[in-house]
């Protein structure tokens, strides 16, 4: 279990095995407060962005008066109103001069009313179609006008950063070209393995083809088949949604901390909605599968977080799979029945003939759940889905312009119980025929313990320590990282004893690592008491990597933080420091820092580099 301590004002003592205080140093930098923070304690305005459009153009220019916004039914005053449009964007703003050896996980975004991310998702996308996204991508990028802010992200084993928010095409093009934009291969789309299981039942089949009796045996070896290659195709889709709604609540916590709408473009060959119950095996219901929920949960964290995700079909318009000349006939075992004896050791074989009509229904079924994943994703966020289109470059284009132009409204709730149940946004525009997108709810979370609808902890603080994850922004802060030796420390009261759950472990000579951290004290959540004081549970977590991506040595501390009222607004100015010492082998290594609100359930990370030398 780990440890809780104490901290008390805004200086505190550092996390290690001695319950000894170090303070973090008075000079340390203060962060640069992102515009969208707010002391969580007292947060409870809503924000809906609002996509109004007529035959897919803009719509500009309307009055606050005709919006109206309805929760559960019940209208509410809107308490905030504000319109945004595109215009002309300038260079990424510019990170804040910070000292030497010193980090900060709040991205560099340029000023406009929105930022785009196309994620090129490799994960769940046949490599052709990757490759002819890739192409109508630097297509796109070739003929953009400098000015539209854009990032790319790719999703292969994990989600990666390719080029970070930027209004030059030629730098995005640069990066796409390049070996991390480049198609990559599927860790669970594995076509030759599927194909080889579909020939052994295949062939299965065809021995008992024109037989109406057949031995007990053959027909359960070949239903055993059917089964486990259904258990198989279950397994690879349970990956895939796991992996991909972890990339996109990554997403969402990376740009958490930038103010105003994020509109993810998402290529992508979809994952399904469900695994419907199938007649043809001997258990239906075995690889039966529903991702509704999850899906609902992250898209709730992506709308918190103010992103709207716009999927595009990568496989474009596609035809029936037996118009293509590869196509084969698939041959199912249907209609097997007992006979003979009660134990069933005889069964009639009463249809096991191809049916290409039944490949055609399957896949078009297949694809309509595939596709609706998508349209519920796009739905539950504002954005919106393009499907069974070829062109992907008017595809972005159209994304781009639709997520630019928008109107926030904002309300504060009727006071209800915060019961963690699902609240319905509604938003309605006086006389007009024209299309809203918008995200339609919220989870009315308490705000004293983690909401029951986002990921688990656990998961949450492994993404957050994932070596080379983006950063995630949901708590902003600084790191400054030293040699215990460097000059700057000089005179420093520094811990003794070992640092780090794995020193004991390693070969000498170690050399101590200093971390000072400075935590940004508006991302978190506080509990009141009576006398004006505020109270927060945190975990902080270092863990560094070597060059092949293990683990060398690791920390992870938790604290109460308590801040009397007389300390909050010089701690809300300042931030919360902290001092952290880790031993480490000389070498070149990464350094994984993590901050982890535990009344909240959010948190903060940032990845540096760190050069272990001889003192």
């Amino acid at each position: 279990m780990r440890s809780q301590r104490s901290i008390a004002g805004f200086i505190f003592a550092s996390a290690i095995a001695a319950s000894v205080a170090h303070a973090a140093p008075q000079a340390s930098s203060t962060l640069s407060t992102p515009p969208s923070a707010v002391l969580r304690a007292n947060a409870n305005l809503v924000l809906v962005d609002v996509v109004v459009t007529d035959h897919g153009n803009s719509v500009n220019g309307l009055d606050r008066i005709r919006f109206h916004i309805l929760e559960d039914g019940r209208e509410q005053p809107i308490t905030s109103f504000d319109e945004h449009k595109p215009a002309p964007a300038g260079a990424a703003s510019p990170q804040p001069a910070l000292p030497p050896h010193t980090y900060t996980n709040l991205p560099a975004y340029p000023p406009a009313s929105a930022v785009n991310i196309l994620l090129l998702d490799a994960l769940n996308t046949p490599m052709p179609n990757q490759m002819d996204v890739r192409h109508k991508m630097l297509e796109y990028l070739g003929k953009l006008q400098r000015g539209t802010p854009l990032a790319i992200f790719t999703l292969a084993s994990r989600l990666r950063l390719v080029e970070g928010f930027t209004t030059d095409p030629a730098e995005l093009t640069k990066a796409l070209e390049g070996q991390k934009g480049a198609p990559q291969t599927s860790v669970v789309l594995d076509p030759e393995s599927d194909q080889a299981l579909d020939s052994s039942i295949g062939e299965m089949a065809t021995m008992t083809s024109g037989m109406n009796q057949y031995s007990a045996a053959g027909i359960t070896a070949l239903s055993s088949m059917q089964q486990f290659q259904a258990d198989l195709t279950a397994f690879q889709t349970d990956l895939r949604v796991r992996m991909t709604l972890e990339a996109m609540q990554q997403l969402a916590r990376y740009l958490s901390a930038i103010p105003g709408r994020k509109n993810v473009i998402w290529f992508s060959g979809s994952f399904p909605i469900a695994l419907d119950p199938d007649d043809a095996l001997q258990d239906p219901f075995e690889a039966m599968r529903n991702y509704s929920d999850d899906i609902r949960e992250t898209a709730e964290l992506l709308s918190a977080a103010r992103v709207a995700v716009y999927p595009v079909d990568a496989r474009g318009l596609m035809t029936p799979p037996t118009l293509d000349a590869s196509y084969k006939p698939s041959t199912n075992l249907v209609g097997a029945t007992t006979s003979g004896n009660r134990s069933g050791s005889r069964r009639s074989l009463t249809s096991n003939k191809p049916s290409t009509a039944n490949d055609e229904l399957n896949t078009t079924k297949q694809r309509m759940e595939e596709q609706a994943t998508m349209q519920q994703i796009a739905e539950q966020t504002g954005g919106r889905e393009y499907i069974n289109t070829n062109a992907l470059k008017e595809t972005v284009a159209s994304a781009v312009d639709n997520g630019s132009s928008y109107y926030t409204v904002g309300y504060i709730p009727a006071a209800r119980p915060l019961d963690g149940g699902y609240r319905k946004i509604e938003i309605r525009l006086d006389s007009s025929d024209y299309n809203l997108a918008y995200r339609h709810g919220y989870y009315a979370d308490p705000p004293d313990k983690p909401s029951e609808h986002a990921p688990g902890q656990t998961s949450l603080i492994v993404a957050a320590t994932l070596h080379g994850a983006p950063p995630s922004t949901q708590i902003v802060f600084q790191a400054r990282v030293l040699s215990a030796a460097d000059p700057q420390l000089k005179g420093a009261t520094l811990p003794a004893g070992p640092a780090g759950e794995m020193t004991a472990s390693l070969k000498a000579p170690l050399h101590r690592v200093i971390t000072d951290l400075t935590v940004d004290a508006h991302g978190l959540r506080y509990d009141s008491s009576p006398d004006g004081a505020l109270h927060s549970k945190v975990e902080f977590t270092l863990v560094a990597y070597d060059a092949d991506g293990r683990r060398v040595n690791y920390l992870d501390r938790g604290f109460q933080i308590n801040l009397k009222a007389s300390e909050i607004a010089q701690t809300m100015e300042s931030g919360i420091r902290v001092r952290f010492p880790l031993d480490m082998p000389e070498g070149h290594y990464s350094l994984r820092i993590a901050v982890h609100d535990l009344s909240a359930g959010r948190a903060g990370s940032l990845e540096v580099p760190l050069a272990v030398a001889a003192n």
